[in-house]
């Protein structure tokens, strides 16, 4: 009998996008639901699995949140009830809860939910996986979300590989044209996670001076900073693509130099190589560019390592800014032909 399950993922794109093989285990022979935040809705709605997205702006997980209300909680509570889903994955990294969730779950009427967590959960999950013993810190943040769902008594189909990946994707966009081409992708989720702009418009200038096609990406919000890194030697997207349009230029890439950002974790669902500046505030080990080929460039033994701060707490952002131009050509140039 086919199951209604909720799949909660509440943060952004890349979290969603790094929850794919989870929602395929539990896609097998089941309907999946996936409840996300604003922030991750456009990945939500390109996993393989997804038959539909409920969007929530969570006071508990969002980066800017608004202040908890009764009202707003109690609409999402109704929302889970009406739907009358018999299972619950509750999806979240290290550092955050899975219990204020699912609490608003079990009022919704939930009768099974999973998820790791640190603190003791009385009766508000079925399964708890605590991190250390049943689950491993270093995981991958992939893997992390696949042993809930294993856990859970859900396993990937045998053609499976686990590997991240997105649904048919649309064309890219025609500015582009048909040559071949890398992308830089110059923004990022949070300040301390992005090479500056000045460092990325030196990149653009010198990989076109070694004969790169460059296209320059990045949201509505960023067309200042997507105008600003390409100038007159790149193809500026900023702002013109829709999030399955960005999928699919990463995808026509030979290469994506980018932070550890969700445009990172598509490069990954979309098997295109990435030139990964990767600022230490988090674990490389658990948030690189998963089963893709990369390199890893950044100081990840700087003084930020394991923070999570969201701005560099460091003068001149250094772990990054350190890294010039030329090491990220050269970095692109070793990735040109390799794929997963």
């Amino acid at each position: 009998m086919r199951r209604q399950v909720l799949v909660v993922r509440l943060d952004s794109e890349g979290d969603v996008l790094v929850s794919g093989p989870a929602v395929r285990a539990v896609a097998q022979g089941n309907d999946v639901t996936f409840l996300c935040g604003p922030r991750g809705k456009q990945a939500a709605r390109l996993l393989a699995g997804v038959s539909d997205v409920l969007v929530w702006r969570c006071p508990w997980i969002d980066p800017t949140p608004s202040d908890v209300d009764r009202r707003d909680v109690e609409s999402v509570r109704k929302t889970l009830q009406r739907r009358r889903f018999d299972t619950a994955l509750i999806l979240t990294s290290f550092h955050q809860s899975p219990l204020p969730m699912a609490l608003v779950l079990r009022m919704a009427g939930v009768p099974w939910i999973a998820a790791v967590s640190e603190d003791y959960p009385g009766s508000l999950l079925d399964i708890r996986l605590r991190p250390g013993i049943e689950v491993d810190d270093d995981l991958p943040e992939p893997e992390r979300a696949l042993t809930v769902a294993k856990a859970a008594g859900f396993a990937l189909g045998p053609a499976d590989d686990g590997r991240l990946a997105v649904r048919a994707l649309p064309k890219r966009p025609r500015l582009i044209g048909n040559d071949p081409y890398v992308v830089v992708h110059p923004g990022a989720s949070v300040p301390s996670r992005a090479w500056s702009p000045e460092r990325c418009a030196e990149a653009v200038v010198e990989l076109t001076r070694r004969g790169f096609r460059v296209v320059v990406t990045g949201g509505p919000d960023e067309r200042a900073l997507t105008a600003r890194v390409a100038g007159h030697c790149g193809i500026d997207l900023g702002g013109c693509t829709t999030f399955a349009q960005l999928a699919a230029t990463i995808a026509g890439a030979e290469v994506l130099v980018v932070g550890n950002t969700g445009p990172a974790h598509l490069a990954a669902a979309v098997s295109t190589p990435v030139v990964s500046l990767f600022s230490p505030v988090v674990p490389s080990r658990r948030w690189a560019p998963y089963r893709v080929p990369y390199v890893l460039l950044g100081d990840q033994d700087s003084p930020c390592r394991g923070t999570r701060a969201r701005t560099c707490p460091l003068a001149g952002h250094p772990c990054l800014n350190n890294v010039t131009a030329a090491e990220v050509a050269e970095a692109v140039e070793a990735m040109q032909g390799v794929r997963a």
